[in-house]
Protein backbone atom coordinates (compact mmCIF):
# COMPACT_ATOMS: atom_id res chain seq x y z
CA UNK A 1 0.00 0.00 0.00
CA UNK A 2 2.66 2.15 1.01
CA UNK A 3 4.48 1.54 -2.64
CA UNK A 4 1.02 2.34 -4.21
CA UNK A 5 0.49 5.31 -2.44
CA UNK A 6 4.05 6.78 -3.13
CA UNK A 7 3.33 5.66 -6.94
CA UNK A 8 0.07 7.97 -7.09
CA UNK A 9 1.68 11.05 -5.47
CA UNK A 10 4.57 10.82 -7.61
CA UNK A 11 2.10 10.30 -11.20
CA UNK A 12 0.00 13.12 -9.56
CA UNK A 13 2.78 15.93 -8.65
CA UNK A 14 2.92 18.61 -10.91
CA UNK A 15 6.50 17.98 -12.53
CA UNK A 16 4.91 15.15 -14.55
CA UNK A 17 1.01 16.43 -15.59
CA UNK A 18 0.97 17.38 -18.99
CA UNK A 19 1.33 21.12 -18.78
CA UNK A 20 -2.40 22.91 -19.41
CA UNK A 21 -3.05 23.79 -23.29
CA UNK A 22 -2.16 27.55 -24.26
CA UNK A 23 -5.01 28.66 -26.08
CA UNK A 24 -4.90 31.05 -28.91
CA UNK A 25 -5.56 34.45 -29.18
CA UNK A 26 -7.21 36.91 -31.98
CA UNK A 27 -6.77 40.46 -32.05
CA UNK A 28 -9.45 42.06 -34.08
CA UNK A 29 -8.28 45.97 -34.67
CA UNK A 30 -10.01 48.29 -36.34
CA UNK A 31 -8.87 52.18 -37.42
CA UNK A 32 -11.08 55.22 -36.58
CA UNK A 33 -13.87 53.31 -35.21
CA UNK A 34 -16.03 54.70 -32.25
CA UNK A 35 -17.69 52.94 -29.44
CA UNK A 36 -20.98 53.63 -30.90
CA UNK A 37 -20.48 51.91 -33.94
CA UNK A 38 -21.58 48.77 -32.52
CA UNK A 39 -25.05 48.09 -32.29
CA UNK A 40 -25.00 46.51 -29.33
CA UNK A 41 -22.93 48.49 -27.34
CA UNK A 42 -25.01 51.30 -28.09
CA UNK A 43 -28.33 50.87 -29.85
CA UNK A 44 -27.04 53.22 -32.55
CA UNK A 45 -28.71 52.38 -36.08
CA UNK A 46 -25.88 50.69 -37.71
CA UNK A 47 -26.13 47.48 -38.83
CA UNK A 48 -23.40 45.04 -37.04
CA UNK A 49 -24.77 41.65 -36.92
CA UNK A 50 -21.25 39.72 -36.65
CA UNK A 51 -19.84 41.88 -33.75
CA UNK A 52 -23.19 42.12 -31.76
CA UNK A 53 -23.35 38.09 -31.55
CA UNK A 54 -19.20 37.92 -30.39
CA UNK A 55 -21.02 40.72 -27.91
CA UNK A 56 -23.65 37.77 -27.27
CA UNK A 57 -20.84 35.33 -26.34
CA UNK A 58 -18.45 37.33 -24.68
CA UNK A 59 -17.29 40.21 -22.10
CA UNK A 60 -18.25 43.91 -23.63
CA UNK A 61 -16.16 46.76 -22.12
CA UNK A 62 -18.31 49.76 -22.35
CA UNK A 63 -16.02 52.48 -21.27
CA UNK A 64 -12.42 51.51 -23.19
CA UNK A 65 -10.76 54.52 -23.70
CA UNK A 66 -7.47 55.43 -25.75
CA UNK A 67 -4.67 57.53 -23.61
CA UNK A 68 -5.06 60.14 -26.93
CA UNK A 69 -1.58 61.38 -29.07
CA UNK A 70 1.69 63.27 -29.11
CA UNK A 71 1.07 64.58 -32.62
CA UNK A 72 -2.60 64.30 -35.56
CA UNK A 73 -1.60 60.58 -36.10
CA UNK A 74 -3.41 59.36 -33.09
CA UNK A 75 -3.19 55.95 -34.32
CA UNK A 76 0.59 55.93 -34.06
CA UNK A 77 0.93 56.38 -30.31
CA UNK A 78 -2.43 54.42 -29.74
CA UNK A 79 -0.23 51.16 -31.93
CA UNK A 80 3.15 52.41 -30.03
CA UNK A 81 1.93 51.75 -26.53
CA UNK A 82 0.16 48.99 -27.67
CA UNK A 83 3.49 47.22 -28.50
CA UNK A 84 5.18 48.22 -25.98
CA UNK A 85 2.92 48.52 -23.33
CA UNK A 86 4.13 51.92 -22.40
CA UNK A 87 1.73 55.20 -21.21
CA UNK A 88 0.90 57.64 -23.52
CA UNK A 89 4.29 59.89 -22.65
CA UNK A 90 6.51 57.13 -22.09
CA UNK A 91 5.93 55.45 -25.14
CA UNK A 92 6.36 58.90 -27.01
CA UNK A 93 10.38 58.75 -25.23
CA UNK A 94 10.45 54.88 -26.58
CA UNK A 95 9.57 55.87 -30.11
CA UNK A 96 12.68 56.84 -31.22
CA UNK A 97 14.45 53.87 -30.02
CA UNK A 98 11.93 51.35 -31.05
CA UNK A 99 14.16 49.31 -33.02
CA UNK A 100 17.25 49.58 -30.51
CA UNK A 101 15.43 49.28 -27.73
CA UNK A 102 12.50 46.69 -28.25
CA UNK A 103 12.50 45.33 -31.56
CA UNK A 104 16.09 44.17 -31.03
CA UNK A 105 15.83 42.94 -27.50
CA UNK A 106 12.23 40.70 -28.37
CA UNK A 107 10.32 43.31 -26.60
CA UNK A 108 7.02 44.03 -28.94
CA UNK A 109 3.79 42.55 -27.70
CA UNK A 110 4.50 39.96 -31.09
CA UNK A 111 7.77 39.13 -29.76
CA UNK A 112 7.11 38.61 -26.03
CA UNK A 113 4.14 36.03 -27.02
CA UNK A 114 6.60 34.10 -29.26
CA UNK A 115 8.85 33.73 -26.24
CA UNK A 116 5.95 31.85 -24.89
CA UNK A 117 6.34 29.49 -27.63
CA UNK A 118 3.41 31.48 -29.94
CA UNK A 119 3.18 31.03 -33.59
CA UNK A 120 2.85 35.14 -34.17
CA UNK A 121 1.05 36.05 -37.49
CA UNK A 122 0.10 39.59 -38.99
CA UNK A 123 -2.02 41.14 -41.98
CA UNK A 124 -3.09 44.51 -42.04
CA UNK A 125 -2.17 48.34 -40.62
CA UNK A 126 1.75 48.53 -38.89
CA UNK A 127 1.99 52.48 -38.48
CA UNK A 128 3.98 52.34 -36.19
CA UNK A 129 7.77 54.32 -36.42
CA UNK A 130 9.42 50.86 -36.67
CA UNK A 131 9.12 48.24 -39.85
CA UNK A 132 7.25 45.30 -38.67
CA UNK A 133 10.18 43.18 -40.32
CA UNK A 134 11.32 40.48 -37.63
CA UNK A 135 8.35 41.79 -35.54
CA UNK A 136 5.82 38.62 -36.11
CA UNK A 137 6.81 35.35 -37.85
CA UNK A 138 4.51 34.75 -40.38
CA UNK A 139 2.94 38.34 -42.66
CA UNK A 140 0.82 38.42 -45.32
CA UNK A 141 -0.26 41.98 -46.17
CA UNK A 142 1.47 44.97 -44.74
CA UNK A 143 -0.48 48.10 -45.45
CA UNK A 144 0.78 51.49 -44.83
CA UNK A 145 -0.95 54.03 -42.02
CA UNK A 146 -3.21 57.08 -43.61
CA UNK A 147 -5.29 57.60 -46.19
CA UNK A 148 -4.32 55.48 -48.98
CA UNK A 149 -4.26 57.39 -51.20
CA UNK A 150 -4.24 60.77 -50.34
CA UNK A 151 -6.52 62.13 -53.10
CA UNK A 152 -7.65 65.54 -53.64
CA UNK A 153 -11.49 65.06 -54.24
CA UNK A 154 -12.05 63.42 -50.91
CA UNK A 155 -11.51 66.82 -49.00
CA UNK A 156 -14.09 70.03 -48.45
CA UNK A 157 -16.96 67.71 -49.41
CA UNK A 158 -19.67 67.59 -50.34
CA UNK A 159 -21.52 70.97 -50.37
CA UNK A 160 -25.01 70.58 -50.96
CA UNK A 161 -26.09 71.32 -54.57
CA UNK A 162 -23.10 70.95 -56.80
CA UNK A 163 -21.86 67.15 -57.79
CA UNK A 164 -20.02 65.12 -55.24
CA UNK A 165 -16.09 64.83 -55.87
CA UNK A 166 -16.10 61.57 -54.42
CA UNK A 167 -17.43 57.87 -55.12
CA UNK A 168 -17.40 56.23 -52.21
CA UNK A 169 -18.13 52.50 -53.96
CA UNK A 170 -15.94 52.75 -56.99
CA UNK A 171 -13.37 50.69 -57.03
CA UNK A 172 -11.55 53.36 -59.24
CA UNK A 173 -10.84 55.79 -56.66
CA UNK A 174 -7.60 53.17 -55.27
CA UNK A 175 -7.79 53.73 -51.93
CA UNK A 176 -9.10 50.61 -49.90
CA UNK A 177 -9.37 48.49 -53.23
CA UNK A 178 -5.75 49.47 -54.03
CA UNK A 179 -4.39 45.92 -55.23
CA UNK A 180 -7.74 44.80 -56.66
CA UNK A 181 -9.55 43.35 -53.25
CA UNK A 182 -10.73 45.42 -50.74
CA UNK A 183 -8.60 45.72 -47.57
CA UNK A 184 -11.35 44.66 -45.29
CA UNK A 185 -11.49 41.65 -47.24
CA UNK A 186 -7.96 40.61 -47.95
CA UNK A 187 -7.53 40.61 -44.16
CA UNK A 188 -10.20 38.26 -43.66
CA UNK A 189 -8.40 35.80 -46.36
CA UNK A 190 -5.48 35.61 -44.64
CA UNK A 191 -7.00 34.75 -41.67
CA UNK A 192 -8.07 31.61 -43.33
CA UNK A 193 -4.58 31.15 -44.37
CA UNK A 194 -3.04 31.29 -41.06
CA UNK A 195 -5.36 29.24 -39.63
CA UNK A 196 -4.81 26.32 -42.26
CA UNK A 197 -0.61 26.30 -40.82
CA UNK A 198 0.05 22.70 -39.92
CA UNK A 199 1.94 24.56 -37.18
CA UNK A 200 0.83 22.52 -33.55
CA UNK A 201 2.06 25.91 -31.77
CA UNK A 202 -0.75 28.12 -30.14
CA UNK A 203 -0.93 30.73 -32.65
CA UNK A 204 -1.26 34.93 -31.96
CA UNK A 205 -3.24 36.23 -34.58
CA UNK A 206 -2.71 40.29 -34.82
CA UNK A 207 -5.43 41.46 -37.86
CA UNK A 208 -5.23 45.14 -38.25
CA UNK A 209 -8.15 46.82 -40.39
CA UNK A 210 -7.61 49.70 -41.92
CA UNK A 211 -11.42 50.58 -42.00
CA UNK A 212 -13.02 52.58 -41.10
CA UNK A 213 -10.32 54.96 -41.72
CA UNK A 214 -11.00 57.50 -44.45
CA UNK A 215 -10.75 56.96 -47.50
CA UNK A 216 -14.51 55.22 -46.25
CA UNK A 217 -15.52 52.67 -49.27
CA UNK A 218 -17.47 49.86 -49.24
CA UNK A 219 -19.20 47.58 -52.26
CA UNK A 220 -22.40 49.52 -53.29
CA UNK A 221 -24.61 46.74 -52.16
CA UNK A 222 -23.75 47.75 -48.27
CA UNK A 223 -23.38 51.26 -49.51
CA UNK A 224 -27.20 51.83 -50.16
CA UNK A 225 -28.09 49.81 -46.99
CA UNK A 226 -27.62 53.27 -45.64
CA UNK A 227 -29.76 56.10 -47.84
CA UNK A 228 -29.62 59.55 -46.75
CA UNK A 229 -32.84 59.67 -44.89
CA UNK A 230 -31.76 57.25 -42.64
CA UNK A 231 -28.54 59.04 -41.02
CA UNK A 232 -29.55 61.23 -38.22
CA UNK A 233 -27.52 64.47 -37.74
CA UNK A 234 -26.00 64.18 -33.97
CA UNK A 235 -27.51 65.60 -31.48
CA UNK A 236 -24.24 67.58 -30.82
CA UNK A 237 -23.87 68.82 -34.30
CA UNK A 238 -22.18 72.36 -34.80
CA UNK A 239 -21.40 74.23 -37.75
CA UNK A 240 -18.60 75.01 -36.43
CA UNK A 241 -16.91 74.17 -32.39
CA UNK A 242 -16.04 77.56 -30.62
CA UNK A 243 -12.58 76.36 -29.45
CA UNK A 244 -11.10 74.59 -32.69
CA UNK A 245 -7.99 76.71 -32.93
CA UNK A 246 -6.76 76.58 -29.19
CA UNK A 247 -7.27 72.61 -28.93
CA UNK A 248 -5.77 72.32 -32.35
CA UNK A 249 -8.68 71.09 -34.48
CA UNK A 250 -8.50 74.20 -37.60
CA UNK A 251 -8.07 73.95 -41.10
CA UNK A 252 -4.52 73.13 -40.59
CA UNK A 253 -5.45 69.36 -39.20
CA UNK A 254 -6.24 66.95 -42.33
CA UNK A 255 -8.58 64.68 -41.04
CA UNK A 256 -10.69 68.37 -40.52
CA UNK A 257 -10.44 69.04 -44.11
CA UNK A 258 -12.25 66.10 -44.95
CA UNK A 259 -15.96 68.36 -45.00
CA UNK A 260 -16.20 71.45 -45.56
CA UNK A 261 -16.19 74.90 -43.35
CA UNK A 262 -18.44 75.42 -41.60
CA UNK A 263 -19.87 72.51 -41.27
CA UNK A 264 -23.76 71.13 -42.99
CA UNK A 265 -25.95 68.65 -41.89
CA UNK A 266 -26.08 67.45 -45.47
CA UNK A 267 -22.22 66.91 -45.49
CA UNK A 268 -22.37 64.96 -41.99
CA UNK A 269 -25.22 62.73 -42.83
CA UNK A 270 -23.01 61.71 -46.32
CA UNK A 271 -19.86 61.13 -44.42
CA UNK A 272 -21.14 59.23 -41.51
CA UNK A 273 -23.37 57.07 -44.19
CA UNK A 274 -20.00 56.49 -45.67
CA UNK A 275 -18.68 55.80 -42.23
CA UNK A 276 -21.37 53.40 -41.52
CA UNK A 277 -21.38 51.68 -44.44
CA UNK A 278 -17.29 51.07 -44.27
CA UNK A 279 -18.21 49.76 -40.54
CA UNK A 280 -20.97 47.40 -42.01
CA UNK A 281 -18.81 45.66 -44.72
CA UNK A 282 -16.01 45.40 -41.67
CA UNK A 283 -18.34 43.71 -39.80
CA UNK A 284 -19.56 41.51 -42.55
CA UNK A 285 -15.66 40.13 -43.01
CA UNK A 286 -15.25 39.91 -39.10
CA UNK A 287 -18.43 37.53 -39.74
CA UNK A 288 -16.06 35.76 -42.34
CA UNK A 289 -13.43 35.19 -39.66
CA UNK A 290 -16.01 33.95 -36.61
CA UNK A 291 -17.41 31.36 -39.21
CA UNK A 292 -13.91 30.18 -39.99
CA UNK A 293 -13.12 29.75 -36.47
CA UNK A 294 -15.75 28.36 -35.32
CA UNK A 295 -15.52 25.99 -37.79
CA UNK A 296 -12.08 25.14 -36.93
CA UNK A 297 -10.35 22.85 -33.70
CA UNK A 298 -9.31 25.89 -32.48
CA UNK A 299 -12.42 27.78 -31.72
CA UNK A 300 -12.58 25.60 -28.69
CA UNK A 301 -9.43 27.29 -27.38
CA UNK A 302 -8.97 30.68 -28.77
CA UNK A 303 -9.77 34.18 -27.00
CA UNK A 304 -11.28 36.86 -29.39
CA UNK A 305 -10.52 40.63 -28.77
CA UNK A 306 -12.12 43.60 -31.00
CA UNK A 307 -11.23 46.82 -30.21
CA UNK A 308 -10.43 50.07 -32.11
CA UNK A 309 -7.03 52.63 -32.05
CA UNK A 310 -9.41 55.49 -31.30
CA UNK A 311 -12.50 56.59 -31.92
CA UNK A 312 -13.86 59.64 -34.43
CA UNK A 313 -15.90 62.43 -34.31
CA UNK A 314 -17.39 62.54 -37.97
CA UNK A 315 -19.89 65.28 -37.11
CA UNK A 316 -20.10 65.67 -33.90
CA UNK A 317 -19.64 68.85 -31.96
CA UNK A 318 -18.54 70.52 -35.09
CA UNK A 319 -15.33 67.99 -35.59
CA UNK A 320 -14.11 65.41 -38.35
CA UNK A 321 -11.11 63.65 -36.59
CA UNK A 322 -9.86 61.86 -33.68
CA UNK A 323 -7.42 64.68 -32.19
CA UNK A 324 -9.75 65.71 -29.58
CA UNK A 325 -10.80 64.17 -26.23
CA UNK A 326 -14.62 63.67 -26.51
CA UNK A 327 -15.96 60.35 -25.95
CA UNK A 328 -16.75 59.57 -29.59
CA UNK A 329 -13.23 60.34 -30.62
CA UNK A 330 -11.09 58.52 -27.05
CA UNK A 331 -13.66 55.75 -26.24
CA UNK A 332 -13.57 52.99 -28.80
CA UNK A 333 -15.32 49.43 -28.45
CA UNK A 334 -13.55 46.53 -26.98
CA UNK A 335 -15.06 43.19 -26.81
CA UNK A 336 -13.21 40.00 -25.37
CA UNK A 337 -14.84 36.40 -26.10
CA UNK A 338 -13.25 32.89 -24.56
CA UNK A 339 -13.13 30.36 -22.54
CA UNK A 340 -14.08 31.23 -19.08
CA UNK A 341 -15.33 34.27 -19.98
CA UNK A 342 -19.36 34.72 -19.23
CA UNK A 343 -21.32 35.64 -22.05
CA UNK A 344 -23.26 38.85 -22.59
CA UNK A 345 -21.66 40.45 -19.62
CA UNK A 346 -20.96 43.95 -20.08
CA UNK A 347 -18.93 46.02 -17.83
CA UNK A 348 -18.86 49.84 -16.88
CA UNK A 349 -15.43 49.57 -15.37
CA UNK A 350 -13.00 52.41 -16.92
CA UNK A 351 -10.14 49.97 -19.15
CA UNK A 352 -7.59 51.68 -21.96
CA UNK A 353 -7.78 49.82 -24.81
CA UNK A 354 -3.93 49.32 -24.79
CA UNK A 355 -4.75 46.75 -21.84
CA UNK A 356 -5.25 43.73 -24.10
CA UNK A 357 -1.48 43.85 -24.41
CA UNK A 358 -0.81 42.49 -20.44
CA UNK A 359 -4.19 40.58 -20.37
CA UNK A 360 -3.15 38.56 -23.44
CA UNK A 361 0.31 37.76 -22.61
CA UNK A 362 -1.24 36.51 -18.59
CA UNK A 363 -3.29 34.31 -21.14
CA UNK A 364 0.33 32.85 -22.14
CA UNK A 365 1.63 32.52 -19.21
CA UNK A 366 3.73 35.47 -19.51
CA UNK A 367 5.49 37.40 -16.43
CA UNK A 368 4.23 41.21 -17.11
CA UNK A 369 7.11 43.58 -17.41
CA UNK A 370 6.58 46.16 -14.10
CA UNK A 371 7.78 48.86 -17.00
CA UNK A 372 3.79 47.92 -18.46
CA UNK A 373 1.40 50.58 -17.70
CA UNK A 374 -1.54 48.86 -18.40
CA UNK A 375 -3.27 46.13 -16.61
CA UNK A 376 -4.41 42.69 -17.03
CA UNK A 377 -8.43 42.62 -17.70
CA UNK A 378 -9.06 39.05 -16.48
CA UNK A 379 -10.35 39.83 -13.18
CA UNK A 380 -13.33 42.26 -14.39
CA UNK A 381 -15.02 38.28 -15.89
CA UNK A 382 -13.81 36.81 -13.30
CA UNK A 383 -15.42 38.71 -10.65
CA UNK A 384 -12.78 39.90 -8.57
CA UNK A 385 -13.69 43.64 -9.08
CA UNK A 386 -10.05 44.90 -9.61
CA UNK A 387 -10.62 48.54 -11.56
CA UNK A 388 -9.33 52.12 -11.99
CA UNK A 389 -11.09 55.16 -10.51
CA UNK A 390 -10.22 57.01 -13.53
CA UNK A 391 -8.89 57.35 -17.01
CA UNK A 392 -7.16 60.42 -18.59
CA UNK A 393 -6.74 61.57 -22.39
CA UNK A 394 -4.47 64.62 -23.52
CA UNK A 395 -3.53 65.86 -27.37
CA UNK A 396 -0.34 67.16 -27.75
CA UNK A 397 0.12 69.95 -25.22
CA UNK A 398 -2.77 71.23 -26.48
CA UNK A 399 -6.01 68.84 -24.63
CA UNK A 400 -6.21 67.00 -21.34
CA UNK A 401 -9.09 65.38 -20.07
CA UNK A 402 -10.24 63.25 -16.93
CA UNK A 403 -13.27 60.95 -16.33
CA UNK A 404 -13.94 59.60 -13.42
CA UNK A 405 -17.58 58.43 -11.37
CA UNK A 406 -19.04 59.43 -15.11
CA UNK A 407 -17.52 63.18 -14.57
CA UNK A 408 -15.06 64.77 -16.78
CA UNK A 409 -12.75 67.66 -16.88
CA UNK A 410 -11.98 68.70 -19.94
CA UNK A 411 -8.59 71.44 -20.54
CA UNK A 412 -7.35 73.16 -23.25
CA UNK A 413 -4.64 75.04 -21.88
CA UNK A 414 -3.66 77.67 -24.50
CA UNK A 415 -6.90 79.28 -24.10
CA UNK A 416 -7.58 78.95 -20.51
CA UNK A 417 -10.82 76.92 -21.07
CA UNK A 418 -12.41 74.47 -18.70
CA UNK A 419 -15.14 71.80 -19.87
CA UNK A 420 -17.21 70.39 -17.28
CA UNK A 421 -19.42 67.32 -18.50
CA UNK A 422 -21.65 64.91 -16.10
CA UNK A 423 -21.69 62.40 -18.54
CA UNK A 424 -24.54 60.21 -17.09
CA UNK A 425 -26.99 63.13 -17.58
CA UNK A 426 -25.22 64.41 -21.04
CA UNK A 427 -23.82 61.41 -22.29
CA UNK A 428 -23.47 63.54 -25.70
CA UNK A 429 -21.41 66.40 -23.67
CA UNK A 430 -23.72 68.94 -24.67
CA UNK A 431 -23.98 70.83 -21.88
CA UNK A 432 -20.52 72.65 -20.20
CA UNK A 433 -20.90 72.85 -16.76
CA UNK A 434 -17.96 74.94 -16.26
CA UNK A 435 -18.96 78.02 -13.91
CA UNK A 436 -21.78 76.41 -12.54
CA UNK A 437 -22.05 75.19 -8.76
CA UNK A 438 -21.99 72.25 -9.44
CA UNK A 439 -18.98 72.60 -12.00
CA UNK A 440 -17.10 74.38 -9.57
CA UNK A 441 -17.68 71.48 -6.95
CA UNK A 442 -16.69 68.58 -9.33
CA UNK A 443 -13.91 70.89 -10.52
CA UNK A 444 -11.39 70.70 -7.87
CA UNK A 445 -11.34 66.83 -7.42
CA UNK A 446 -11.36 66.37 -11.02
CA UNK A 447 -7.92 68.27 -11.56
CA UNK A 448 -6.51 66.78 -9.00
CA UNK A 449 -7.16 63.06 -9.90
CA UNK A 450 -5.47 64.35 -13.31
CA UNK A 451 -2.73 65.72 -11.62
CA UNK A 452 -1.90 62.51 -10.05
CA UNK A 453 -2.06 60.23 -12.73
CA UNK A 454 0.08 62.68 -14.62
CA UNK A 455 2.27 62.32 -12.41
CA UNK A 456 2.26 58.27 -12.36
CA UNK A 457 2.13 58.17 -16.13
CA UNK A 458 5.22 60.80 -17.02
CA UNK A 459 2.96 63.62 -18.12
CA UNK A 460 5.58 66.82 -18.79
CA UNK A 461 2.77 69.16 -19.62
CA UNK A 462 2.83 71.72 -16.17
CA UNK A 463 -1.24 72.02 -15.90
CA UNK A 464 -0.90 73.65 -12.47
CA UNK A 465 0.89 76.72 -13.91
CA UNK A 466 -1.61 76.91 -16.52
CA UNK A 467 -4.93 76.58 -14.33
CA UNK A 468 -3.84 78.08 -10.87
CA UNK A 469 -7.36 78.79 -10.06
CA UNK A 470 -8.02 74.36 -10.33
CA UNK A 471 -4.70 73.86 -8.64
CA UNK A 472 -5.56 75.62 -5.11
Amino acid sequence: MIRLFCLLAFLLSPAVLPAAEKPNVLYLFADDMTWKAVHALSGEDIDTPNLDRLAARGCSFTHAYNPGGWHGAICVASRTMLMTGRPLWKAKEAEAKLKEDFVAQGRLWPQLMAAQGYRTCFSGKWHLEVSHEGVFQQVRHFRPGGMAPDRQNAYFRPVEGKPDTWNASDPEEGGMWTGGEHWSSVVADDFSTFLGDADPRPWFMYLAFNAPHDPRQSPLETLAKYPLSRIKVPANFLPLYPYRAAMGADKGLRDENLAPFPRTPFAVQTHRREYYAAITYLDAQIGRILDALDQSPAAKNTYIFFTADHGLSCGEHGLMGKQNLYDSSVRVPFIVAGPGVPAGMRTDAPIYLQDAMPTALKLAGATVSAEVGFQDLRPHWEGKGIRRDAVIGAYRDLQRMVSKDGKKLLLYPKADVVRIFDLKADPDEMHDLAGTPEGDALAGPLFQRLLEIQKETGDPLDLAAAFPKLAK
